[in-house]
């Protein structure tokens, strides 16, 4: 997606070899017009694919999530990673690492916004090493939920976890798929651009 990652190139910063930030225009200040852009994008690439529900985790996976979720007219649903006080019983809940803040988190969804049958669409801004996907896929599982895709934001594919997840089986669509982050310049996989 072209205009995504023009925006990365302007706006992003490498941080490190692998660390890139985004939060002038995904997870902490919002480009309304490119999270259009890019909810549509991912209704294209899942088009042949039966969905009944949006599932990501907070923060930074809702606002891509919504978008997609408004153009497939289906309920979106966030993984929480922090206990509430009104949200205590009939929760599904997985483990998930996180290598930028280095530390794990049990995400939770209730049970009842997540339920068997259900056909699920996975959408998140990162896929590094694929833990969050694969806490969102366990959560999916256990409701005896079908995973649809996944689909992602910004691919890290230095990283092994859109090798992981594909693997598996999974169509895992990414967005802007990254190469690498060596000395604070950001390079994208050179592919064919996602077929018409």
């Amino acid at each position: 997606m072209e205009s995504l990652k023009q925006k990365i190139l302007d706006e992003g910063l490498a941080l490190s070899e692998t660390v890139l930030k985004v939060d002038n225009f995904l997870n902490h200040q919002i480009d309304p017009q490119l999270m259009q852009e890019i909810g549509k994008e991912f209704v294209r690439r899942f088009r042949h694919k039966k969905i009944t529900k949006i599932v990501t985790i907070e923060s930074s996976g809702i606002a891509p999530a919504v978008m997609a979720g408004l153009m497939l007219d289906v309920p979106v649903v966030f993984a929480r990673k922090k206990k509430s006080l009104t949200l205590t019983e009939g929760l599904i809940t997985a483990s998930v690492y996180s290598f930028t803040k280095q530390e794990t988190n049990d995400i939770s969804i209730a049970e009842k916004f997540l339920t068997e049958g259900e056909h699920v669409l996975i959408i998140d801004d990162f896929l590094a090493n694929g833990q969050a996907a694969l806490g969102l896929i366990d959560i999916v599982e256990q409701a005896n939920a079908t995973v649809s895709g996944v689909g992602i934001v910004i691919e890290k594919a230095f990283q092994d976890g859109g090798d992981l997840m594909r693997n598996k089986g999974y169509q895992v669509e990414s967005l802007a798929r990254i190469k690498s982050l060596t000395q604070g310049k950001v390079e994208f996989v050179e592919e064919q651009e996602y077929a018409q």
